[in-house]
């Protein structure tokens, strides 16, 4: 295993710029858990990666810009979905690599995201994705920030899939256990209540 201090640089995206349909229209990064809003958990968990963390929200900035060096938006309104927030990422990302998190996996953890750092690594040229069986998870990934252009391509062309663009651009997959807790998506009131333990 790779040590923390040669594993590379990278700027961290963390997603909080959706609707919140599942949360009833609620902003899903404020939403608490254990006593405090899902971003100050994924705040905590990434905050001693990376000199260079980003917030994507579309509302609430002054509430998110104490969790972040700095925040984007999607540069279209009506929530135009997750691929828009990942452009607007690799638009202002510092380092080679853009590591991608959406607020409400709260229970992932140092280990993991080692892992990701990692492997990314070793295909310095292609997005990395988490994947467990045959599922892909898109917002749970790495990307060149060399493949900035190729994002925005794409986004002209009309594609607003951030999965199926990285499967297009050779996707490395980093494969996890099925039903991974640490990857558990806190995007219900009813999953909110359920994952009562917290992890480190």
């Amino acid at each position: 295993m790779t040590s923390p201090t040669q594993l590379p640089s990278c700027s961290i995206l963390l997603l909080a710029g959706g609707r919140g349909q599942r949360m009833g229209g609620q902003d899903k990064g404020l939403v608490e858990w254990h006593g405090e809003p899902l971003i100050a958990h994924l705040h905590r968990k990434t905050r001693a990666l990376s000199d260079d963390l980003i917030i994507s929200c579309n509302r609430n900035l002054e509430k998110y810009a104490p969790y972040a060096d700095r925040l984007v938006h999607d540069d279209e309104g009506d929530f135009p979905g997750p691929l828009a927030g990942i452009r607007a990422g690799l638009n202002v990302a510092r380092h080679h690599y853009l590591m991608v998190l959406p607020c409400d996996v709260p229970r992932i953890d140092a280990a993991l995201l080692d892992s990701m750092r990692e492997t990314a690594s070793q295909h310095p040229e292609k997005p990395l994705m988490l994947r467990h069986g045959d599922h892909w998870e898109p917002l749970l990934c790495v990307i060149p920030v060399t493949l900035r252009e190729a994002f925005e391509n794409a986004w002209h062309e009309g594609e607003r899939s951030p999965g199926r663009l990285m499967r297009r651009l050779g996707a490395t997959a980093l494969q996890v256990p099925d039903s991974d807790p640490r990857l558990a998506n806190l995007n219900t009131p009813e999953l909110l209540s359920t994952h009562k333990t917290v992890s480190d």
